[in-house]
Formats: C-alpha cells, structure tokens, sequence
C-alpha cells in the first residue's frame, strides 16, 4: 500500500511564499514519477507540476511556470513544491500523486494516471 502525505501549506499573503512537502511510503520512490495537482472550490482538479522518476525532467502548467518548482530527494522518499510570488488565484487543495508506471519518461499531466494520492493540504493566498 503507497501512503503519500502532504505538508507545509497555509495561509500567506499574496506575493509570498510556501514550500510544501510530499512524504512517499510503501514502494520505491525513486521509480515513479510524481507530481501536484490542485483544486479550487468549484473547480476541476488541475495539474500544476510534475517531475520524472529521476528527476531530471520537469513539467509545469503555465500558470505557474516561473513562480513554481518541482523537485524529488529520492533518498528521503519525498517531492517538494516550492511556491514563490503567490497570488490569490493559487488559493486551493494541493494535492500529491504517484504515477502508475513505472520509470515513465515523460511527466504526465492527466490525473488518470497516477494512481495514488495524497490527502491533500490547504494553500490559501490572501489578497
């Protein structure tokens, strides 16, 4: 059983920052890409960014592309996200995720495939 548990959100003023952190247990780590998603009240789930099983490659959306980034220390079993110049609009549930294949090469931003998630963390942007 994978157990993925989210930390480090909370509340901040736009223009600020937050680092959260995505504890991984239950298979190897270092073979799977990860990545974060995110939903707002009222809204879809979204993909925000992803890293590959190794870390060499990254993927964001283009919301936050330049303010956002992704990384992986696969000897402590977790991937952060680090999140500079907040804005109000980042307001929602960041959620962690684990691929479902195996050393998959390209990260992936469809959220059917990845198959374990976290429970999620609060990240609120005040304006």
């Amino acid at each position: 059983q994978v157990r993925l548990v989210e930390s480090g959100g909370g509340l901040v003023q736009a223009g600020g920052s937050l680092r959260l952190s995505c504890a991984a247990s239950g298979r190897t780590f270092s073979n799977y890409a990860m990545g974060w998603f995110r939903q707002a009240p009222g809204k879809e789930r979204e993909f925000v960014a992803g890293v590959g099983w190794s870390g060499g490659n990254t993927y964001y959306a283009d919301s936050v592309k330049g303010r956002f980034t992704i990384s992986r220390d696969n000897a402590k079993n977790t991937v952060y996200l680090q999140m500079n110049s907040l804005k109000p609009e980042d307001t929602a549930v960041y959620y962690c995720a684990a691929d479902r294949t195996l050393h998959r090469m390209v990260v992936n931003t469809t959220a059917k495939e990845y198959d374990y998630w976290g429970q999620g963390t609060q990240v609120t942007v005040s304006s």
